[in-house]
């Protein structure tokens, strides 16, 4: 009797949680899992403003003439008449190829010649006695027809000879290379003594740098716009367009030129051409940059905040609330950025709600708790 009594406290005890257990269990299956809060956002409306902006093109900065110096003849250079990087005058003397030879031919031209006006001149004479002999019957008539065929020749070939002189002397004028207009001059290819090719070698490049042409590419779509720019009359303080290398901008605006004959048919560009004075120097040709052109059609502007803007697989949406505080995605097309907004230019008009913190958390038709922005807290002590 003994042993079957002493097991049953613990048995109670047992008994007791299990209760406590069960009771917990059904009391749980009564409450179900409570749904999380709506998420809270700010909603503001988008503006409307008069955005001046301006649109940025990638820009080469070249020369508006530059020629490479060809030697016209072949020899040795006898002669290198300037400094490396210097300012040359338009018919200053700057290479001398040896002459020598060209000065050879055109003695040997000139004799040549002489030969030939003597021999014109006899010609002549022997034409005139057989024509005096004629008069009289004296002489055959095929003597006479012979004599002045024999003058012709002679006329032609003093003819040759003049123009032979011309050539040779054309050579030996080319053996001395000038500058063809005022410039800087590059650093020299060629030393005194080296060989060089008529036509093939070159020598040097020349080109101007008072004013230095700077040329862009621009789409199709953008020919009108630069052609009404290209009929206006731009002033020294205009600022239509500015020249930039990084984060430094040119301090002298450029003006637009011209614009290319036809448009690249693979690219759908056409080349723009722009002025710009060369100040202090500052600008080399081979210089790549931006140029900066001012917009002006940003009258009446739709401007968000850029972060309300989402990026969906190349493709840029805003939340808008709708009926019930429940949000959806409208698509929009980006415009310029203007600091830490952005211009749209299609999907949304001026004075629509948008969701402008908050957006990482949305997705289409989620209810959501709204509010106005908050205010910029004041500064501390």
């Amino acid at each position: 009797m003994k042993n079957r009594y002493q097991y049953i406290p613990g048995l109670l005890r047992y008994s007791g949680i299990a209760s406590l257990l069960l009771l917990a269990s059904c009391g749980g299956k009564n409450e179900g899992p409570k749904a999380p809060p709506p998420p809270s956002v700010v909603v503001q409306q988008a503006q409307a403003t008069n955005a001046v902006f301006y649109d940025e093109y990638p820009a080469t900065v070249t020369a508006l003439e530059m020629v490479e110096l060809r030697p016209q003849v072949s020899g040795f250079i006898t002669g290198v008449h300037f400094a490396d990087g210097a300012r040359v005058k338009k018919g200053q003397l700057l290479y001398t190829v040896d002459e020598q030879l060209y000065s050879a031919n055109y003695a040997q031209a000139v004799a040549g010649l002489q030969v030939q006006e003597a021999n014109l001149v006899k010609a002549q004479k022997d034409a005139d006695r057989y024509h005096e002999l004629d008069k009289n019957e004296a002489i055959a008539k095929q003597m006479v027809d012979n004599a002045d065929a024999a003058l012709e020749v002679a006329k032609k070939q003093a003819a040759a000879a003049k123009a032979n002189i011309q050539a040779v002397q054309t050579s030996v004028r080319y053996t001395k290379v000038y500058a063809p207009f005022d410039g800087v001059i590059g650093i020299s290819n060629v030393k005194v003594g080296a060989a060089v090719t008529a036509g093939q070698t070159v020598l040097n490049t020349v080109s101007t740098d008072g004013n230095l042409a700077v040329d862009i590419n621009i789409e199709q779509n953008d020919i009108f716009r630069f052609t009404k720019l290209l009929g206006e009359k731009n002033n020294a303080s205009d600022s239509t367009f500015k020249l930039a290398f990084g984060t430094q901008e040119y301090p002298y605006p450029g003006r637009i030129v011209l614009l290319d004959r036809a448009v690249n048919p693979q690219t759908g560009t056409i080349k723009a051409r722009l002025d710009f004075p060369n100040r202090d120097n500052m600008l080399r040709a081979g210089m790549n940059g931006v140029i900066r052109v001012k917009n002006t059609e940003g009258h009446n502007a739709v401007v968000i905040p850029f972060k309300a803007v989402v990026e969906q697989l190349g493709e840029y949406f805003v939340y808008i609330p709708g009926d019930s505080n429940k949000v959806s995605q409208r698509k929009v097309v980006l415009g310029n950025a203007l600091g830490a907004d952005i211009i749209i230019k299609d999907g949304l008009k001026a004075g629509e709600p948008i969701v402008v913190e908050g957006v990482q958390n949305l997705r289409e038709g989620v209810k959501v708790n709204t509010g106005a922005p908050a205010a910029a807290a004041a500064p501390g002590k």
